[in-house]
């Protein structure tokens, strides 16, 4: 099951007692910060939780595979993310 812009403020909904609408607007706000932080190209690190960092791609040589046909792929700017080792320890935790 994905967890859904919903389901996440419903959860701060709950956890904070606050109004559907307030919780709804923290976790928008939240999600404006980071896609902010993000398109001009710095990296976002929270504590206990992971890494996102932006990546530069070059262009190089591609083929389409549907016809063969070679092409060059533009440069362009990848986001990745590198869970903290604390996430990593509770993930792996509870696969035993």
């Amino acid at each position: 099951m994905a967890l859904t812009k919903t389901i996440i403020a419903e959860k701060i909904q709950n956890e904070l007692d606050l109004s559907r609408n307030v919780a709804y607007e923290v976790m928008e706000e939240f999600l404006e910060i980071i896609k902010e932080t993000i398109s001009s190209g710095e990296d976002i690190m929270i504590s206990g939780f992971g890494k996102f960092c932006v990546n530069e791609k070059k262009a190089r040589k591609g083929r389409n595979p549907a016809t063969d046909e070679a092409m060059t792929l533009p440069a362009r700017r990848v986001v990745t993310f590198k869970c903290s080792g604390k996430l990593r320890d509770l993930i792996n935790s509870n696969t035993k």
